[in-house]
């Protein structure tokens, strides 16, 4: 069976979170990406929204014989939704591309008792650092939506599961960027976390 790819825009930027090695850059026009909140959930996180006058860059990866389960398992929040007309990389011929994507009528905005979590947004900007440099973050802040949701600095002790190291000029990435966009840094985490 011909293998098929998913389109990460997220945290799946970060290779150090997942074993689909066959990886390439890729873009996808009339789409951004938004901080959103589903009741599947107990933190905001990103999915992928039509846009038209946006275009993410992320990575396409294979998912070997088709077998979705263990990224569906991982993406549970989210539907998957084919965009293999609209995404933007080098292959040759041109595989099935999917984008995880929470339903419109399954999101809320994030809040204080469902917040963004820092460890999270650390390891997506790590991965857009490594794989597009800082353009590629700079890129990532401008293509977001939601930076007025709370952003719980849960960095001393991580609740996003697959949180990374940091170095220093990391951190600093993540914490500049936050400051430019006005982002408001909350400590208390809610019940439950």
């Amino acid at each position: 069976m011909k293998d098929v790819f998913f389109f990460g825009y997220g945290s799946l930027v970060n290779r150090a979170t997942h074993d689909y090695r066959q990886a390439h850059h890729a873009s996808l026009p009339g789409w951004r990406r938004a901080w959103r909140h589903t009741a599947l959930r107990p933190v905001a996180f990103l999915t992928a929204e039509p846009a038209p006058d946006s275009c993410i860059a992320g990575l396409i990866a294979a998912v070997p014989g088709a077998d979705w389960a263990a990224l569906d398992l991982r993406e549970a929040a989210y539907d998957r939704h084919p965009v293999c007309e609209s995404v933007q990389h080098p292959l040759l011929p041109r595989p099935p591309v999917s984008v995880y994507a929470i339903p419109p009528d399954r999101q809320t905005a994030p809040s204080e008792a469902f917040p963004v979590l820092l460890s999270y947004l650390d390891v997506v900007v790590q991965g857009y650092a490594r794989e597009f440099g800082a353009e590629g973050v700079a890129d990532f802040f401008a293509t977001t939506a939601g930076w007025e949701a709370p952003i719980l600095d849960d960095r001393s002790a991580p609740v996003y599961p697959r949180h990374q190291r940091l170095s220093a000029s990391e951190r600093a990435l993540t914490d500049d960027h936050l400051a430019h966009v006005g982002a408001r840094i909350i400590t208390r985490r809610p019940a439950g976390l």
